[in-house]
């Protein structure tokens, strides 16, 4: 009875649809949007996404949307000082976040040390991400360094608490 209700089954099962096509019409160009109020970064954390990798910049205290800077760039190089930061991958996506990672006391919110990897970020078995790299809290803004497989589309999210950067995995 049991082999017989197993056969019906398999039979009676349809072919599996074929899944929908990643939508990236996000471009490579620079992406831009002014803040609306300044709040320190709490947090940087990635996920895996069926048809990108995400990077998300949390700033729970903002009182608006998070501001920022997004853009490919040919070398990394620290705000302020100008030193180069060597960062793995085919393409540097340069990031700017209208958010310090300090508090008003300059103790620091975010953990990250300049010119090394963002502090608690695994990359291993991403498609996309390839290399993350702190450049700099400099009057207001947070630098990182994200190197990606290729100069891939991109987006930026602009949420209240938190900007959110999608880099596709393929054109």
């Amino acid at each position: 009875m049991l082999a017989g209700t197993a056969g019906a089954a398999t039979a009676a099962t349809p072919t599996a649809a074929k899944p929908a096509a990643c939508t990236t019409h996000w471009g490579s160009v620079l992406k831009s949007a002014p803040d609306s109020g300044i709040a320190p970064l709490k947090n940087i954390r990635t996920g895996r996404h069926a048809c990108f990798d995400r990077m998300v910049f949390d700033v729970p205290a903002a009182t608006g949307k998070v501001g920022y800077h997004v853009g490919y760039v040919d070398a990394f190089h620290q705000d302020a000082s100008g030193k180069l930061i060597p960062v793995a991958g085919g393409a540097i996506l340069e990031i700017y976040v209208s958010a310090p990672s300090h508090d008003a006391a300059y103790r620091p919110t975010y953990p990250a040390k300049a010119a090394k990897p963002l502090p608690g970020v695994n990359l291993a078995g991403y498609k996309t991400f390839r290399d993350t790299r702190f450049g700099a809290s400099y009057e207001g803004q947070t630098q990182v360094g994200l190197g990606v497989r290729a100069r891939l589309p991109f987006r930026v999210l602009q949420l209240e608490d938190r900007l959110v950067v999608d880099v596709a995995h393929t054109w």
